[in-house]
């Protein structure tokens, strides 16, 4: 019998969660149920009334960029890939794919982005986090380092 959980890696989204338990969830509930067949497992009765979660409208899917850093990380994971963490920039929807909080990167305002040492940064409520990649409107996903070149170097971008 194998282990009866399936931990969420600090890497996972909820898309890469669900592919994971579509391979291995079945052997995981078969592995939980002769656990508790055998007495090796105790079954723990749910507290509270059971309920469902609703599905995640675009609107929840907009980044807060003024929310710490952490939580804009987790936000970001729990909405990929549907229906995909996005921003607002230059009046036009801007998809975000995974973002890396990186305490060492201060002194952004929320919003704000930056590059710096070869990465892209936007500011948070707390420190800023680093892009990796982006879809601006009618684009395909790219580099967050190549979208940022391709901006006007005089314009400060705030993504709203």
């Amino acid at each position: 019998m194998g282990t009866l959980t399936d931990p969420v890696r600090n890497d996972d989204t909820a898309g890469s969660v669900l592919e994971r338990l579509s391979h291995n969830g079945s052997s995981l509930l078969a592995d939980s149920l002769v656990a508790v067949a055998t007495g090796q497992a105790k079954p723990v009765p749910q507290e509270g009334e059971a309920s469902t979660a609703p599905k995640l409208t675009g609107a929840q899917a907009r980044i807060d960029w003024n929310h710490p850093a952490v939580a804009i990380s987790h936000h970001v994971r729990g909405v990929i890939p549907e229906p995909g963490a996005w921003t607002e920039y230059n009046g036009q929807r801007m998809k975000i794919d995974r973002v890396i909080p990186t305490p060492e990167v201060t002194g952004l305002a929320p919003g704000h982005v930056e590059l710096k040492d070869g990465a892209v940064y936007a500011g948070t409520g707390s420190y800023a986090v680093e892009l990796t990649r982006v879809q601006p409107s009618g684009k395909k996903l790219m580099a967050a380092l190549d979208w940022a070149r391709g901006q006007q170097r005089s314009e400060q971008v705030v993504f709203g």
